[in-house]
């Protein structure tokens, strides 16, 4: 994966925040309304739903510890996002290259989503966060993982997420695309939030439940900005990822597997239970990132009328 070196990068779309230390176990942050109600309680009248990448406390550790490969921004090395300024930046600073990414998600839905049938798009911002954040839907540790906030429509993402969970208990493979296939999830649950898919979500668990649904959803429109990831311009016209290789799908695609239920269970307790699933298993959720690349078009993404969620 290269970034252009002559793309200015827009900087107030990342901002960092440095919260306290780590509190272990636990998900203190609501997790998503049942039909009859709500689960965690509400603000100003609202249900609080709140999106996370992989089960919180699913892996002994709670998501610390865990050594990893060394990609992805180290707690001790967050800082302002004021020295990334171009592509050039972010071919050499991994925090520089989430800007990038930012940008090129957002640019892209900023440019199609209308063409695809869409509202128009409303930018969020991504913060990026050591130890602990406060956030619209409550506070939130590392412990959580990367999520989506609806009630202030902010992704989150703790800094040393990529290094100590995604490749070290979850043992993907990492690298710069896997990171990028991780915001653009997110921001796939953003691309719901603005569309009003939210308000479907009546079950929270089970292998077909709807939870699942808007998980495999979110993976299939991250698939969608990845088939179009090297097209994607910013204001001034220069394309912001150069080029990917085919290494670097084979590693969103690694990634995508690795955070699948089955494979989170089976880690976890060495059993897997479909009853329990909140996000799909780890085919699954390959198979909809590659729908999405494959076809790239809402239609092709909706996993609620799906019979076959590819289980």
């Amino acid at each position: 994966m290269r970034f252009n070196p002559k793309a200015r990068l827009d900087r107030s779309q990342v901002q960092v925040r440095r919260g306290g230390g780590r509190s272990g176990g636990g998900m203190p942050i609501p997790i998503p309304a049942s039909a009859g109600g709500r689960i965690g309680g509400g603000i100003g009248g609202l249900v609080i739903l709140v999106i996370v990448l992989f089960l919180s406390g699913a892996l002994t550790g709670g998501g610390g510890g865990a050594g990893g490969s060394g990609n992805g921004v180290d707690a001790s090395q967050v800082e302002g996002v004021d020295n990334c300024q171009t592509g050039e930046d972010a071919n050499s600073n991994e925090q520089c290259a989430l800007v990038a990414d930012v940008n090129s998600i957002q640019a892209f839905w900023g440019d199609n989503l209308e063409k695809l049938g869409g509202p128009g798009y409303q930018e969020s911002t991504t913060v990026l966060f050591s130890g602990s954040v406060d956030t619209g839907c409550g506070g939130a540790t590392s412990d959580v993982g990367p999520f989506y906030c609806p009630v202030d429509k902010t992704v989150y993402l703790d800094s040393t997420f990529f290094r100590d969970m995604l490749e070290g208990q979850l043992g993907a493979k990492g690298g710069s695309f896997a990171e990028a296939y991780v915001l653009a999830h997110e921001y796939g649950h953003h691309v719901q939030d603005l569309l009003g898919t939210m308000s479907k979500v009546r079950t929270q668990q089970g292998a077909t439940s709807d939870a699942v649904r808007l998980e495999l959803q979110a993976d299939c429109y991250a698939g969608i900005w990845a088939k179009n990831a090297t097209t994607v311009e910013n204001d001034d016209g220069q394309v912001l990822i150069l080029d990917l290789t085919d290494e670097d799908i084979a590693r969103a695609i690694d990634s995508a597997r690795a955070v699948g239920d089955d494979r989170i269970q089976q880690q976890s307790s060495g059993r897997v239970n479909p009853d329990k699933w909140t996000h799909g298993s780890a085919g699954a959720r390959v198979y909809w990132f590659q729908t999405g690349m494959r076809e790239g078009t809402l239609e092709a993404c909706d996993t609620f009328s799906a019979d076959d969620l590819h289980l």
